[in-house]
């Protein structure tokens, strides 16, 4: 006697209309950061594109919500990083479940601004985690390690900031100054690297000092200059006020270098001053 089989239906959720053991796919998202433009990180830049993309997409119970990248940003703070901006305006309009990163100094050096965004996303269900560290924001031990990795990473660029301080003083220090020669009319640089006077743009710079001597004013010289079809620094043929007066104002004219006239007075901030240091002789 062949015995009738019956096949009992999967429970419905009254409210989705779906079986209740139905698994929803996560809404995965990537972020990408680097914050160079050099060759090299160019490379790592495309390789991190490349490899979440693919990891995201591999997973069966994930769905590719998007990658989100930064190229040749700083990650000190976020105010400038339009992709990772626009990352977590989607994740908390509900496009994202899950954001993907390399690691905690990919997503952010400072502590503020990285705790405070995992929270406000946590707050939303959102959930993060960072390979490298192996760091997943829901776990119980999740912001605890990520306070003390944000910590590190944070002071990981204060001694960079520091570094390239010293070396930009020690620099400074040994008489070496950079300049624009591109924009800096009158000069070249040698196959030495030392200033080398630039004979016709030498005239248009000692015309436009003599003018000024003569009484006239800034906008007077800069017509003068291009009615006489001179070269602005930038090789254009129409002079302004503006570049007249810079080269009247700029220092190196008379064989001194103000160095440092603005600099970064907070590595998180990005906050810059404007601050008359020493002069140094060029010539």
């Amino acid at each position: 006697m062949q015995r009738k089989v019956t096949t009992i239906p999967a429970t419905i959720n009254k409210f989705t209309a779906k079986p209740v053991d139905y698994q929803k796919k996560r809404k995965v998202a990537g972020y990408a950061r680097v914050s160079t433009d050099h060759e090299e990180q160019a490379t790592s830049y495309a390789a991190q594109v490349n490899y979440y993309t693919n990891f995201i997409k591999s997973r069966e119970d994930w769905e590719f919500a998007g990658l989100y990248s930064d190229e040749g940003i700083s990650a000190t703070n976020t105010k400038h990083r339009d992709g990772f901006n626009q990352m977590i305006a989607d994740a908390l309009a509900g496009k994202i479940d899950l954001i993907i990163t390399k690691s905690v100094s990919r997503f952010a050096r400072n502590t503020v601004d990285s705790l405070s965004t995992i929270r406000k996303l946590k707050e939303h269900k959102i959930e993060c985690y960072f390979e490298k560290e192996n760091i997943w924001t829901f776990d119980s031990k999740g912001e605890l390690l990520l306070t003390i990795m944000s910590s590190l990473a944070q002071e990981e660029s204060r001694s960079i900031s520091e570094n390239v301080t010293w070396g930009h003083r020690k620099r400074f220090a040994d008489g070496k100054v950079s300049f624009a020669y591109s924009r800096f009319l009158g000069y070249a640089k040698d196959s030495d690297g030392k200033l080398v006077i630039v004979p016709e743009q030498a005239k248009t710079v000692k015309l436009i000092y003599k003018l000024f001597l003569e009484g006239m004013s800034t906008h007077s010289i800069a017509r003068e200059l291009t009615k006489q079809g001179l070269k602005t620094p930038a090789g254009k043929d129409k002079w302004s006020s503006t570049t007249v007066l810079s080269i009247l104002k700029n220092e190196k004219y008379k064989g001194d270098a103000l160095l440092q006239k603005c600099y970064t007075v907070d590595f998180l901030t990005k906050k810059k001053k404007l601050m008359k240091v020493k002069y140094h002789s060029i010539m």
